[in-house]
């Protein structure tokens, strides 16, 4: 008897991947057939010359931004960029009404978005004012002022050090005194801290718009090119998205109360770090540009307002009894890019990266008082039945901060 064995066809488990393919294709030509059909529409609009209009301007539209101007003895070299819409060449310079022999390095010609270093063989005087002109091929004027000529400092081992115990006398130092006062914080009643955290939300939102400000007040100095209100805006909304992640990420960890409010601490002084990165900047880019006393005022207004930084970080903590390592991490993230700051303000005082630090300076503090005040003041029960003490916390934060600004500025 024989047996006879059936077998199975072998079916392969591999899916066909042409229709796959051809799906991937087709999502591709999708996306690209809106892009391709605007060029065309871009290279018909050009072809007929603007649809036969082709209107030029009265007058050639040249802008040109001035960048870092460092002064040697004998000599000021001028960083210039161009802005405008077509290259431009330079063909005069004048320096207090008198036109003054230079030299431009690469080229004369500077191409769009492209710069050049302007450099003048001039004998400036220690404190005096010169109003510098650039003549353009075109006979465009392009006005820079020096309000107070001083020799600028060179990346050396002396200047950074000097600008980092800058940046510890305007931002380690007092934070980590203003955190001195957390056993104070411990023997306070609930409607008394309640008055500090509003009034930690007010400086906040203070040191918020200042910074914004600042920023936008700098834009003024930058081309059209730049955009720089979007580099503002970008600074703001990005850096308060980039912080209300980080938060919602702790937060979704599993914690108890402590760690949830050492979470708070730590974005906290996050965002105050980041504040203090603009006012090193702005310190560093004072002393930069020869305005000693300016930066003065500058660093014992910002030690002054930065004690209340200090105490902004360690309200959350209030309740706990954090270790002291824990309290100079928390200072030394509040403080030390302070000293980053001034390195890039009176080493590089690039105009744009000044307005991005600003910028983003200000979407910390905004990110930070807005979980301070979701965290710990509107949702606290005690919050809701002293209305009156949030509405004044808020507003003397907001008062501390303008006064210190009036005497000092």
């Amino acid at each position: 008897m024989s047996t006879m064995t059936d077998t199975a066809p072998v079916v392969s488990a591999t899916p066909d991947a042409q229709p796959v393919r051809r799906q991937g294709l087709r999502t591709i030509f999708l996306l690209a057939l809106p892009l391709v059909l605007l060029a065309g529409v871009i290279a018909l609009f050009v072809y007929t010359q603007g649809a036969g209009l082709n209107v030029a301007p009265a007058a050639p539209i040249e802008t040109v931004q001035f960048g870092r101007t460092i002064l040697r003895p004998g000599e000021i070299e001028m960083h210039v960029r161009n802005t405008s819409p077509e290259a431009i060449t330079l063909a005069q310079v004048n320096i207090n009404d008198a036109i003054w022999p230079y030299e431009a390095v690469p080229s004369r010609e500077i191409s769009r978005l492209g710069s050049a270093v302007v450099t003048l063989r001039y004998p400036w005087v220690v404190g005096e004012a010169y109003e510098i002109g650039i003549l353009s091929s075109n006979s465009i004027p392009f006005a820079h002022t020096i309000a107070v000529a001083a020799e600028t400092p060179r990346a050396s081992a002396a200047t950074l050090w000097s600008f980092t115990l800058i940046g510890l006398y305007v931002g380690i130092l007092p934070v980590l005194l203003g955190m001195l006062w957390l056993p104070a914080l411990k023997q306070l009643g609930a409607g008394t801290m309640l008055f500090l955290m509003a009034a930690t939300v007010g400086l906040l939102l203070y040191l918020g718009l200042d910074a914004t400000a600042e920023a936008l007040e700098m834009t003024s100095g930058l081309g059209g090119a730049f955009q720089g209100v979007g580099i503002v805006g970008i600074g703001i909304v990005g850096t308060w998205l980039l912080l209300d992640a980080l938060s919602r990420r702790q937060r979704s960890i599993g914690r108890d109360e402590i760690g949830q409010r050492r979470s708070l601490a730590l974005v906290i002084a996050l965002g105050i770090g980041l504040h203090n990165l603009g006012e090193g900047l702005a310190i560093g880019a004072a002393y930069a540009v020869g305005a000693a006393t300016l930066g003065t005022f500058l660093v014992v207004g910002f030690i002054i307002q930065n004690i209340t930084e200090g105490l902004g970080i360690v309200v959350p903590l209030a309740k706990d009894r954090p270790s002291l390592r824990t309290l100079a991490f928390l200072g030394l993230i509040g403080g030390a890019p302070a000293i980053v700051g001034a390195w890039v303000g009176g080493l590089v005082n690039v105009q744009a990266l000044s307005v991005l630090f600003l910028a983003i300076g200000a979407g910390a503090v905004f990110q930070v008082a807005y979980a301070i005040g979701r965290q710990m003041v509107w949702n606290n029960a005690s919050a809701r039945a002293r209305p009156m003490t949030t509405f004044g916390g808020v507003l003397a934060g907001m008062l501390v901060l303008y006064l210190t600004g009036v005497v000092i500025k």
